[in-house]
């Protein structure tokens, strides 16, 4: 039967982003998976300030003992008497050349001991001490535009942590591997390693045996080798080291013109990849390496990392494999830069986790997950502007191959990896909407070139230190928001969510075209109003408190009024006597909110509340609204 002009039209209304009527699909729809991981940048260093993420709006934003959240960083003499703590900073506030010269600027330490040290045993207040006042300071949308289109156009993820609180190379060996051999790890102590968390590419072991170089255990490249799964590295002859397959034994003692050799260590170029993403030829499994000064390392900018992305961005949407391409984007490790969410990491002695820290510096300790990092996924099924809520690690770029290759009949299971990561990392398919592929694109905006020299070589960190003889603005000890106004840092709006819902937002709850909604005062029980478009009414924004950290129970509170959803649908003044909330998520339905006695909360077809014994599903969207 022809589908009527009216209907067409309707639905070009309705959802204006499809490029056309698509059929449901599955995990198995991918073809190319695509995994390109820059340089040294936190989550709140880039992404604070964004709207409908866990960013500067925070309202699980952890208090300490001494009734300090930690949004207000310790400061000591040696770095000021003009006040006590340092709350987040924009780093461009003075304007003029600042607006240019931090785009070269370097923050802090990225090493195990000084990213430890600012952890300071799970308080997570001394990035001004400890690291640099500098680490506190943060970009918004204007300095790093492109960036924020592609994570606004797609999807981003806001609980994605480094694997371990340490530098480039054990993040990039987990990337490449699933593991650091940490003490209780799959691997022996004769396999390299024991533990691998610092940049050490000298034959042999520090002392202490620790940092053994090179690395022995089986990658995941091999795996996928054995697999007869196609894969390579692409890179150009400047891929600042960051290539970490070439830091295990086996890729260095691979014979010339070898499969090891011949896609792990030379790979192909980027020039390569660009052509291969617009024939729709690519691999299988493509690893980008990009170039030093392309890599957003401090002092790389961030402006020339940006016009990297944005090659990679349209090379693979606006190829001939673009609706079966999947792009993630990450970042190894925080470069000194500080995020305000204390890393969520494994209870204590968990084997492979848990070592005494062999610089003698921090005692007993856990290796990661570490701060959260920028991380976003550029699809077709993840497109729209959403935000991923699991927690992540390196390590859930592996399981992510892992399950798509299994929905393809390829087995790839690493038997390398920490089992505490594997339960409890997410695995990335719930960042999926299979069921709903949308090739359309975003605007992204254009990037400035990066400046080369005579000779083409890109030059333009040394150009821009050359030009700006102060790169660092001043801190603004003197000069600060104020903690009442932390939270005005953020930009206003929504994303949709999805994924294992986690604390650190704002949450509407709608279903049927109501959302569930605190009425005030004489009303004693929550029940539902008409949703809104923006999803900004006040009435209708929830708090989600954390009962087990990772686990999926919550006591639920009312952002309008503070006051707690209690027994049945009532309203209660303080947490105690709050109900327990059961919140699960399932991809193509949405959010379940399972009261204790196990049934569920629904709205009818007239909105009203009901509290029924089948399941039922809302759509949940993470809002930042000032008022």
């Amino acid at each position: 039967m022809a589908v009527s002009t009216q209907l067409l039209s309707a639905l070009a209304i309705m959802y204006p982003l499809l490029a056309a009527p698509a059929l449901a699909g599955s995990l198995a729809d991918i073809e190319h998976v695509v995994l390109f991981m820059q340089e040294n940048r936190a989550f709140d260093h880039y992404f604070g300030t964004m709207a409908g993420v866990r960013g500067f709006s925070d309202p699980n934003v952890q208090v300490n003992s001494d009734g300090k959240p930690v949004w207000e960083q310790a400061v000591n003499s040696a770095l000021t008497n003009a006040t006590s703590a340092l709350l987040p900073w924009y780093l461009n506030y003075q304007g003029g050349d600042f607006l240019d010269a931090t785009q070269c600027m370097v923050a802090g330490d990225n090493g195990w001991q000084d990213n430890h040290a600012a952890l300071n045993g799970g308080l997570n207040n001394h990035w001004a001490t400890n690291n640099t006042p500098w680490s506190w300071g943060h970009y918004q949308r204007g300095d790093i535009p492109v960036q924020f289109a592609i994570a606004d156009g797609w999807t981003i993820g806001d609980m994605y942590q480094e694997s371990v609180i340490a530098s480039t190379n054990p993040n990039r060996v987990t990337w490449a591997s699933g593991s650091i051999n940490v003490p209780g790890s799959p691997q022996t102590s004769s396999e390299g390693g024991y533990p691998y968390i610092d940049n050490n590419e000298t034959p042999g072991c520090e002392d202490g045996g620790f940092n053994c170089y090179p690395l022995l255990w089986k990658t995941t490249a091999e795996i996928y080798q054995d697999a007869g799964v196609s894969w390579s590295i692409f890179q150009d002859a400047d891929n600042f080291d960051d290539n970490p397959l070439a830091w295990f034994g086996q890729f260095q003692e691979a014979l010339t013109g070898s499969a090891l050799y011949n896609k792990g260590m030379v790979g192909q170029s980027l020039d390569t990849f660009y052509a291969m993403a617009k024939n729709g030829s690519l691999p299988a499994i493509s690893y980008i390496i990009g170039p030093a000064e392309l890599s957003e390392h401090p002092p790389y900018a961030p402006r020339d990392g940006a016009w990297l992305q944005k090659k990679i961005v349209d090379a693979v949407t606006q190829g001939a494999g673009w609706s079966k391409t999947a792009l993630i984007i990450s970042y190894d490790e925080t470069g000194g830069w500080g995020d305000h969410v204390t890393p969520y990491h494994s209870p204590s002695g968990t084997a492979g986790e848990w070592l005494q820290d062999p610089y003698n510096e921090v005692g007993y300790t856990y290796s990661g997950p570490g701060f959260r990092l920028p991380f976003y996924i550029v699809s077709p099924w993840t497109r729209g502007g959403k935000v991923f809520t699991e927690h992540a690690d390196h390590n859930s770029q592996i399981m992510f191959v892992e399950q798509w290759l299994a929905a393809k009949g390829k087995n790839v299971v690493t038997d390398q990896m920490v089992p505490w990561r594997r339960s409890h990392m997410s695995n990335l398919v719930n960042a999926f909407d299979f069921e709903n592929p949308d090739t359309s694109l975003p605007t992204i905006p254009d990037a400035p070139a990066p400046h080369t020299n005579s000779d083409g070589v890109y030059d333009g960190a040394e150009v821009c230190e050359s030009t700006y003889a102060v790169t660092r603005p001043t801190v603004p000890y003197t000069s600060q928001i104020g903690l009442d106004k932390v939270s005005s840092l953020s930009e206003q709006g929504f994303k949709a969510m999805r994924g294992a819902l986690t604390e650190g937002r704002y949450i509407v709850f709608e279903q049927g075209g109501y959302a569930l909604s605190n009425p005030g005062k004489p009303a004693t029980d929550f029940s539902a109003t008409k949703a809104t478009s923006t999803h900004s009414d006040i009435a209708q924004r929830w708090v989600v408190h954390s009962l087990v950290d990772g686990g999926n129970t919550f006591t639920i509170s009312s952002a309008k009024d503070g006051k707690y959803i209690g027994s049945h649908t009532g309203l209660i003044d303080s947490s105690s006597g709050a109900e327990t909330y059961t919140v699960t998520f399932a991809a193509g339905n949405g959010y379940a909110l399972q009261k204790e006695n196990g049934k569920y909360v629904s709205v009818d077809g007239s909105g009203n509340v009901q509290i029924y014994g089948d399941v039922s599903y809302f759509e949940a969207y993470s809002v930042t609204y000032s008022s």
